[in-house]
């Protein structure tokens, strides 16, 4: 059982946890807790830290999943465990899991889960977020709404933040993504592909349930606080705004996400 914080392995895990550079430099990234660690494919999972407690509670899962991964285990006090955690109460597990290099645009067409291309493709393009909770609640709605994919740019809060895998709530295990590194490039072959592209902005000009998304279809978030850069926006085929009651301006981004989302998924039941 290792019981010191000054340990070279708990130094490293907080590291991981702290800095990006260091995660995108072993190819990995943190996840916490009892649905996490099921949701986690045994290919993926690289190294597990428990403790005794959770060890006891949950051994026959532990060991079948690091027997099917290959993977060995490490016993932290709890002391150690809240000192490696981001959480405020630790459930007594923590993985360090291997990173997908994002799945590309191919990916993004065809949907992680059909393994084909999806029939009318439903994308979330993101651009310049920042907020690691909105990511990973537009990730976790996303799933619920069946979306195809979430493209990004490449200076979006990074996926393997912490706080980003915990806001999924595992949908970053089964979610399509991409990092694009030219978006306007990536924007034109959406384009090309026959979807249609609908810009959430505060100008917009259409009602966000009128346009018929019943065909393939992309949105548009921008930033928390400045929204979509005026490149990107420019390449939108509609504008779109979310009536507003009151003194209210504008919607968390996650929420003005979810908005289109599902009524894309209502206007796509009938």
């Amino acid at each position: 059982m290792i019981t010191s914080t000054s340990n070279a392995k708990v130094k490293r895990l907080v590291n991981l946890r702290k800095k990006r550079r260091a995660r995108d430099a072993e190819g990995v990234f943190l996840t916490e807790g009892l649905r996490m660690f099921q949701e986690v494919q045994e290919s993926e999972l690289k190294e597990l830290y428990v403790t005794e407690r959770f060890y006891e509670k949950e051994k026959k899962l532990v060991d079948e999943k690091c027997r099917a991964g290959r993977c060995g285990i490490e016993v932290f006090s709890e002391t150690v465990m809240e000192y490696v955690s981001d959480t405020r109460h630790p459930q007594g597990v923590l993985c360090v899991v291997r990173q997908r290099n994002g799945d590309g645009w191919e990916g993004i067409l065809e949907g992680r889960k059909s393994g084909k291309a999806a029939s009318c493709p439903l994308i979330l393009l993101l651009d310049n977020l920042q907020d690691p909770g909105n990511l990973g609640t537009i990730f976790r709605t996303g799933e619920a709404a069946g979306v195809t994919g979430i493209l990004m740019s490449r200076d979006c809060v990074d996926v393997y933040n912490p706080k980003v895998i915990r806001s999924t709530m595992g949908s970053i295990f089964r979610l399509p993504f991409w990092y694009a590194e030219d978006l306007p490039a990536a924007v034109r072959e959406m384009k090309a592909q026959g979807i249609c592209t609908y810009a959430a902005r505060l100008n917009g000009t259409c009602v966000y349930d009128e346009p018929d998304y019943r065909k393939p279809s992309a949105f548009f978030i921008g930033n928390e606080g400045n929204g979509l850069r005026e490149d990107i926006a420019e390449l939108a085929d509609c504008y779109l705004k979310i009536p507003m009651a009151g003194s209210v301006e504008s919607l968390n981004a996650a929420i003005a996400a979810a908005v289109l989302m599902f009524e894309a998924v209502r206007q796509r039941r009938h």
